[in-house]
C-alpha cells in the first residue's frame, strides 16, 4: 500500500487518490513566444508528457497563455514565483494549475485573493519549495537547507493555503543532493496527506542528470511516495520524458508497458547486439503490452538466461534464434531477427485485443 493521498485533478487528469503516476516536464522557451512554446509543447506531448509547466516571468508571459490555452490541450501549469498579480493574470488566462510558494508572494490578503481565483475555477495550486527557497529563520534554526528545514517550509506554505480555505494541493521539495531530497520526501510523508511531486533539481547533464533521477525518484517510488515525477535535466525537455517513463518502469508503475532485458554483449556474440537492442528498444516503446521482451547475444545462453521473457531473439554467426519462456520457436537469419521479434509481437497484441474483445 502507497502512501494515500488527497486527489486533484488538472484538466481532467487525476494526481493522487492512488491514481497512476504522471510525468511532466518543462518548456525552456520564452513563454512570450508563443509560437516556439506550442511548438515544444506538442514535441513534449508526442513524447508522452502529460503535463508542462511554463515560465511566468513577467506579464507579457502571463498574457501570451491565452493564446497558448487556445491552440493545445495539454494541461498547462504556470511557474510564478513572487508576484501574485502574475498568478492571477494565469488563472484568467485559462491555465490549469498554478505552481508558487505562497510565503513569498507578500502577504495573507494576496495568499487569499490567489486562493480563491483558483478555488473558482477549480485549479490547483503546487507549492514547491527547493534548497535555495528556504526562509531565512528556518535556514538558522536548521543549520542550512536540511530536509527537515525543507518540510518546515513547505508545511508553512500548505498552512497559509489552508487559512484561506484552499486544499487542492500538490506539495513539492526539491534538492539537488539526492539523499536530502529523498530524506525530505519521506519526512514530508509522513506529515502531509497532499499529493507529491518528486524531482532532484539541478540534476544536470543527461549523463548524471538521469542517475541521480533514478535514485532519488525511484528510492520514494518504492517507498510507495510520490503522485507525479519530473526528470530535470540541462537538455532539451523532451529528453526528460522517455527518462521518467524508464523510471516508473524500473519501479514497476507501468503495467501496460514492454520492458526490454539485454546481456552486456561478450566475447561469444557475433552480431551487432547494441545496434539491434537500441532497434527493438524504440520499436517497443510505442507498443501497449505487459510483456518482457528480450534482445540476447548468443544462442548458447540467450534463452536459458532470458527465460523469464515472454518472447525474445538471440543472436548467432549468420543467423539467431526467436523464443519464448525459454523454448526456441525457430531459426530465423540474422538480417530478419528484428522482422521475426515485431511480427510475433504484432501476432501477441492481435491476439490480447481478440480477448480484450470477448
Amino acid at each position: 500500500m502507497g502512501h494515500q493521498t488527497r486527489q486533484i485533478t488538472v484538466r481532467g487528469l487525476a494526481i493522487g487518490g492512488g491514481a497512476p503516476v504522471v510525468v511532466q516536464s518543462m518548456t525552456n522557451t520564452k513563454t512570450a513566444d508563443v509560437d516556439s512554446t506550442l511548438v515544444q509543447i506538442s514535441r513534449l506531448q508526442q513524447a508522452g508528457c502529460q503535463m508542462v509547466r511554463l515560465a511566468v516571468p513577467d506579464m507579457e508571459a502571463a498574457q501570451a497563455l491565452a493564446q497558448i490555452r487556445r491552440q493545445t490541450d495539454m494541461p498547462l501549469v504556470a511557474d510564478i514565483h513572487f508576484d501574485y498579480r502574475l498568478a492571477l493574470a494565469s488563472v484568467q488566462a485559462g491555465v490549469d494549475k498554478i505552481r508558487l510558494n505562497p510565503g513569498n508572494i507578500g502577504g495573507a490578503d494576496r495568499v487569499r485573493q490567489v486562493a480563491m481565483a483558483c478555488k473558482e475555477r477549480g485549479i490547483p495550486i503546487r507549492i514547491g519549495v527547493n534548497s535555495g527557497s528556504v526562509e531565512k529563520g528556518l535556514l538558522e534554526q536548521y543549520g542550512g537547507p536540511r530536509p527537515q528545514a525543507l518540510v518546515e517550509s513547505a508545511l508553512r506554505h500548505v498552512a497559509l493555503l489552508e487559512q484561506a480555505g484552499f486544499f487542492d494541493i500538490v506539495v513539492s521539495i526539491k534538492a539537488s543532493s539526492v539523499p536530502d531530497m529523498v530524506q525530505a520526501n519521506r519526512l514530508l510523508a509522513q506529515r502531509c496527506g497532499y499529493a507529491i511531486h518528486l524531482g532532484v533539481t539541478e540534476a544536470g547533464t543527461p549523463a548524471s542528470g538521469v542517475v541521480k533521477s533514478a535514485v532519488g525518484i525511484g528510492a520514494l517510488l518504492l517507498d510507495g511516495i510520490g503522485d507525479t515525477i519530473r526528470v530535470s535535466l540541462t537538455a532539451d525537455p523532451v529528453e526528460e520524458v522517455p527518462a521518467a517513463f524508464r523510471i516508473l518502469q524500473a519501479c514497476g508503475l507501468r503495467p501496460n508497458a514492454p520492458e526490454l532485458v539485454s546481456c552486456p554483449t561478450c566475447g561469444r556474440t557475433s552480431i551487432d547486439l547494441i545496434s539491434l537492442a537500441n532497434r527493438v528498444e524504440q520499436a517497443i516503446s510505442k507498443r501497449s503490452l505487459p510483456i518482457k521482451v528480450a534482445v540476447m547475444g548468443c544462442v548458447v545462453n540467450g534463452p536459458g538466461e532470458a527465460r523469464e521473457a515472454d518472447v525474445g531473439i538471440a543472436g548467432g554467426k549468420g543467423e539467431g534464434v526467436l523464443f519464448s519462456k525459454g523454448k526456441i520457436l525457430k531459426k530465423v537469419p540474422e538480417e530478419r531477427l528484428f522482422d521475426a521479434l515485431m511480427h510475433e509481437l504484432d501476432v501477441m497484441e492481435a491476439q490480447r485485443a481478440g480477448r480484450e474483445q470477448d
